[in-house]
This record gives C-alpha cells, structure tokens and sequence, in this order.
C-alpha cells in the first residue's frame, strides 16, 4: 500500500481524526510546533530524538509518544535508516462522541501532560495488536466500499483502548531520555506563572543558577530562547481559551500579555490570522 506524501501541515482537515503511514528515506527537517488537536505519534523505523518540552527521547521501534494541544515539540531525524512512522491526530470533537459511551479516552494524554512523561513503550503482545490495528486502518481508510469510514473509525477506537490500557501501567525508560533538572523546573515555573510577568532575572534567581547558564541549557533543551517559549506558551494558551469561546480580552490579559496591540501582532505572526478572524472562521 502506498505510504502518504509528508507535509508540514499543523491543522486538521476532517473534524474528527486523520490517520498517516509515513516512510520517508531523506529525513524531513520539522521545526518546534503544537497543534490543536491530540497527536498519536507510533514510531516503527529511523534514527529519531523526539524533543517534547524540554525532554529529549531517543525512540526505539514500536515507541509511541502523545501529545496534547499545548506540547511544544520536534522530532530530530538523522540519515541512515528510513523514518517510517504512523500519526494519528484526534480532535476534541471525537473524543466527546465517544465519551457518550461513559469512558474518556482522553485520559492517557492527561496523564502524560501531568505525569511530564510522553513515552509509551508497549510489550510485544500489545505492540502487534496496536500495529495490525493500525493496519486495519489504513486498509479500511484506501477502501471507498460502504461502510468503509465505519470499519476505520471502529478500528481506531479499539486501539484507543488498548493504547489506554498500555498506559495503566507505564514503564519509565530513563536511559532513552535526555533532560536538565533546571530546565524542568524553569518550565514547570513559566506554566504555573503564564498570566503573571516573568524575567529571565527572576527565574534565574529563582533557580539560583546565572542567566548565562540558564539560557544556554533552556535553548539546549527546548530549541528556543526563554522569551520565545513563554511567548509561544502564552499564544498557544490563549488559542485554547478562544477556542472555547472565552472573550478575546479575557483570552489575552488571562495570558499574560498587558497590551492588546502587541498580543495582536504576535498572535498573527504565529497563527497567520487576527484572534477575531480565527473565532469567525476557525483554523
């Protein structure tokens, strides 16, 4: 079956979920980025340091890596091997329709969120049964017989399952994950501080190490600046809150940002629209 063409495209086309084979034998380049949607990412082949925020993981075959809408990351592919992987974005409109049926499938993303842990590393019973899923996907999606997007969506469903069940009862792979304890904590003070104004000299400070050191290590770690991070946080924050319909001023001062002019300007350098463009037309 032939795999799906790389692009990279960061917004949902279907309103539910969208599912990908990708091999690609010259690596792509993919910068640091976040979606709105929760991404599935199960990686089969290649030489790949997955950087989640602030965390670096070097992926095995059969690792599989969640993600939420506010997850800053990029994958760092190097050449040798082809980079073969499934993706699977999800919205938050599929979750809710299959919540109806009283369990949250959405559980396994928080608990990764919560827990600063993205890895799943299944055993090779569950390994086998996530990858013939994924292939009766796949199957099921290149088929336009009646009942075709039913048999997918099914499909997609019973890996969620499964993928949740892996999660009951995580492994933690130290020895595949790369990180800085400063790094962590300085995260950890931005996302609890987002709406307050934050200085490089306060979180220095509040670390007790030099800003010299700090920003070398945070660059290191999250592939930008502590300024770039904490604007892009706060964007990405202020996305969700539109999204949910919380007023553009509310959305704005809630964030952090003290002036509506610049929270403007940096909103459509980062999203390409203006905050009221995006509430009348969506992404």
């Amino acid at each position: 079956m032939a795999k799906d063409i790389f692009a990279d495209r960061q917004v949902m086309l279907d309103p539910y979920y969208e599912f990908y084979h990708y091999c690609d034998e010259i690596p792509p380049t993919v910068d640091f980025h976040q979606h709105s949607f929760y991404e599935i990412f199960f990686f089969l082949s290649g030489n790949v340091n997955y950087s989640i925020e602030g965390k670096i993981y070097r992926l095995r075959p059969g690792d599989i890596l969640l993600t939420n809408n506010l997850d800053i990351h990029r994958p760092e592919i190097s050449p040798g091997k082809p980079y073969e992987r499934f993706v699977i974005w999800i919205s938050d409109s599929f979750f809710d329709k299959i919540h109806l049926c009283g369990d949250d499938l959405r559980t396994c993303f928080s608990d990764a969120a919560s827990k600063d842990y993205r890895l799943i590393r299944p055993d090779d019973a569950n390994l086998l049964r996530l990858q013939k899923l994924c292939s009766q996907i796949e199957q099921a999606l290149g088929d336009d017989s009646l009942g075709s997007r039913t048999i997918a969506a099914s499909c997609l469903l019973r890996f969620l399952v499964y993928l949740s069940r892996c999660c009951e009862k995580p492994s933690v792979f130290m020895e595949d994950i790369t990180e800085n304890q400063a790094v962590n904590q300085a995260l950890a003070y931005i996302n609890e501080n987002i709406s307050r104004d934050l200085t490089l000299d306060e979180l220095a400070d509040y670390l007790f190490i030099s800003k010299f050191h700090l920003c070398k290590q945070f660059k290191h770690f999250t592939g930008m600046s502590v300024y770039q991070y904490i604007m892009k946080k706060r964007l990405i924050i202020s996305l969700n809150m539109l999204r949910r319909g919380v007023p553009v001023t509310n959305a704005y001062l809630e964030c952090g940002f003290n002036d509506y002019s610049n929270y403007l300007k940096a909103f459509k350098r980062e999203f390409g629209k203006n905050p009221k463009e995006f509430m009348k037309k969506g992404p």
